[in-house]
């Protein structure tokens, strides 16, 4: 394959977006009219699973197509290793030029993991333990898995929005200018462009003009909250840490009316992106994936942010269009991975596939639907043990609020219709999403189920230890103080890093 064969690839990753809350997926509130228009000129994937439903981990899977206990990397302060070969790797060894812009949450030296270029950075320290932390002003607190965030939210400004922006005209530039290179004949060469944006993430909170155009829309979610003695109790225990045993009314649809605005204000974002492509020529052969890291729960089952194997937030969307090579409007139910879109490209654009990667490409299923498709995804969820659950950066103080006495060794198997929902130390759940989309019904203790219960188990656990996992991660923890204690007094520089000012987070009213 020639350079002039080769696709553009532009890849699109927002972060936390529920696929629920996107027209093209079935919402009737949100306006997203740009991932509308993209899903109607490509296939819409309505079962794709992120590796891990957290941000670090789930990046450092998707982008090297390994699972997080082959990557060793389980929580939001772990680095990957350099060593490991990257998507971005893969095209730029068969002539493309990898360039990233925005949002990519990569921690250590290494801010790059194969790409040519990054433009905009991540708004955190590059080395966990940095004296250097982030300020998030009057809406401290509410980036993370905490009530604040529920109790802090409605009309202001988010400093992630104020970020993509900056992401958004950084991107226009570069495609600007790479469009002027292509029609002057100076360069014939495809462009790879990976975009991360923040939004719509937490803070709940949105500006004036998008949040009261969702006021009296946004409902109470779907599926109401159990009540705390009837949850699974890893649940319990998750809801018990967060704060949200019980949460009013108010801040409910507050947060929510907040998140839907948010959600049409990512697909702006996106829409800005996409029409400076389609401007400048490149849209016409060019692969387009839109996609984020990880889902939002928005109040479903009692639950906010992402870390449980809930559909709302472990699915992710996957919006996938290549003009001529991949049916336009079309949706799809099968399963996958979310790495599966990784080796689509890479097969697309002729790169080597990754020698590790646990990816399979689409490129056939997409352009054959009724051929044969596996349909099985896993996702994965650990963190430290309490005794060694200290906060991501040692200034902060407190315990990491993730971290749990034993640690938590969680992972998820979806086959068919099947869903089972492995908790180290308890008893697993499972669904069958076809009978129970919504998970209400937990089929656990169910006797007709007990072939299936035992199949599935026997599939999750298989090359995965969580006794193992757990000892791997006392071992990491101990070097990732003795790190970020390093951090703490030497105060290495940024290699790349987006500055976010603590007077970006307003609050105008909540």
């Amino acid at each position: 394959m020639t350079s002039n064969d080769r696709p553009h690839i532009i890849w699109i990753q927002s972060d936390q977006h529920n696929p629920a809350v996107i027209g093209a997926y079935g919402d009737s509130v949100v306006e997203t009219p740009n991932l509308d228009k993209l899903a109607s000129k490509g296939t819409l994937l309505r079962n794709a699973y992120c590796p891990s439903p957290i941000c670090v981990p789930s990046r450092m899977s998707l982008i090297t197509g390994m699972y997080p206990y082959q990557t060793e990397v389980w929580t939001n302060d772990q680095i990957l290793n350099s060593a490991i070969p990257t998507y971005a790797h893969s095209l730029g060894a068969v002539g493309y030029e990898p360039i990233q812009i925005g949002r990519m949450h990569f921690n250590g030296v290494d801010q790059k993991h194969g790409f040519a270029k990054r433009l905009v950075g991540d708004h955190g320290p590059n080395y966990p333990g940095s004296p250097d932390t982030v300020d998030h002003g009057i809406l401290s607190g509410t980036t993370g898995p905490a009530r604040v965030s529920l109790q802090k939210s409605g009309r202001g400004q988010n400093a992630y929005e104020v970020h993509d922006e900056e992401v958004e005209a950084a991107t226009i530039s570069y495609i600007d200018n790479i469009g002027k290179k292509i029609r002057s004949g100076s360069t014939t060469n495809p462009i790879s462009l990976s975009v991360g944006l923040m939004l719509p993430h937490q803070p709940f909170v949105a500006r004036q003009a998008d949040y009261d155009k969702y006021v009296g829309k946004v409902g109470m979610p779907k599926v109401p909250e159990e009540p705390i003695e009837n949850c699974h109790p890893y649940i319990r225990w998750w809801r018990e840490r967060t704060g949200i045993v019980s949460v009013t009314e108010e801040e409910i649809i507050r947060s929510r009316t907040a998140y839907w605005a948010l959600c049409e204000r990512t697909d702006a974002l996106v829409g800005s992106i996409l029409k400076a492509l389609e401007s400048n020529g490149i849209l016409e052969n060019a692969i387009v994936i839109y996609t984020s890291d990880h889902g939002e729960q928005a109040g479903e089952h009692g639950l906010w942010w992402k870390q449980t194997f809930y559909e709302d937030s472990v699915k992710v969307p996957a919006i996938i269009s290549w003009p001529g090579h991949i049916q336009e409007n079309v949706t799809r139910d099968i399963v996958l991975n979310q790495f599966d879109l990784i080796s689509t490209i890479l097969e697309a654009s002729g790169a080597p596939d990754l020698p590790r990667s646990n990816g399979r490409s689409l490129l056939s299923t997409l352009q054959h639907p009724n051929e044969n498709w596996e349909n099985i995804a896993f996702s994965e969820y650990c963190m430290s043990d309490s005794e060694h659950g200290r906060a991501y950066s040692p200034n902060l103080g407190g315990d990491d609020i993730h971290a749990k006495p034993g640690g938590v060794q969680n992972r998820m198997i979806r086959s068919g219709p099947w869903k089972l929902n492995y908790y180290h130390g308890y008893q697993p759940q499972l669904f069958n999403l076809q009978d129970d989309p919504a998970e209400r019904l937990d089929r656990n203790n169910d006797p007709s189920c007990k072939g299936i219960k035992s199949e599935l188990l026997d599939r999750v656990l298989e090359n995965w230890d969580p006794d193992l996992i757990r000892t791997k991660m006392h071992t990491l923890k101990e070097e990732q103080i003795i790190s970020e204690d390093w951090a703490s007094n030497t105060a290495p520089k940024d290699e790349l890093r987006w500055e976010l000012d603590p007077n970006m987070d307003q609050l105008t009213e909540s």
